[in-house]
């Protein structure tokens, strides 16, 4: 009988972290503010639609199919910093987001948070952003469980593209 190997490969790992700083030193902001700033470039950043001072953008190393970050435009990492407008933006894009994935893929559940400073897991802990991830029943399988490894079914391009269609039937975008 074959034995689970010790080592699982996930170099799609050490290509966010490498991405992180890469992105941070060629244009000298994180890719969060980056991507903010470039409406030109939303297809190519997965920018799945955009309020006044927030937006959405998928996660380019996902959880789960369709995992969405919603980030002020500002730079700010506290949320005591946000102003009024951000909060009720903020809050509203993240139900939204609930909405969309429900819709675009059926979801049944989610996981959504906000990793605050480096020690709580924040990959980008000067810009806040929600994560909200869709859960199905059933959606963990052996190889979350021993080898701490997910398996995504769907690229993101694909991805984008039903959310962005849905979410343009759901008049979020344009």
């Amino acid at each position: 009988m074959a034995e689970f190997s010790d080592n699982l490969w996930a170099p799609w790992r050490m290509a966010y972290i490498r991405s992180l700083d890469e992105e941070r030193e060629a244009c000298g902001q994180c890719f969060l503010c980056a991507y903010g700033d470039s409406v030109e470039d939303d297809a190519s950043n997965h920018v799945v639609w955009r309020g006044t001072t927030c937006y959405v953008v998928m996660n380019r190393f996902p959880y789960t199919n369709g995992h969405l970050m919603v980030a002020p435009l500002r730079h700010i990492g506290d949320p005591a910093e946000l102003q009024h407008d951000e909060v009720v933006e903020l809050a509203t894009l993240t139900y939204q987001c609930i909405d969309l994935l429900r819709r675009a893929f059926h979801a049944e559940g989610f996981n959504i948070g906000a990793n605050l400073g480096r020690c709580a897991g924040a990959g980008l802990p000067d810009h806040l952003h929600h994560h909200v991830v869709a859960r199905w029943s059933g959606d963990t399988n052996y190889m979350a469980i021993l080898g701490g490894v997910r398996v995504i079914p769907d690229g993101l391009d694909e991805t984008y593209a039903e959310l962005t269609r849905v979410a343009k039937d759901m008049g979020l975008r344009k």
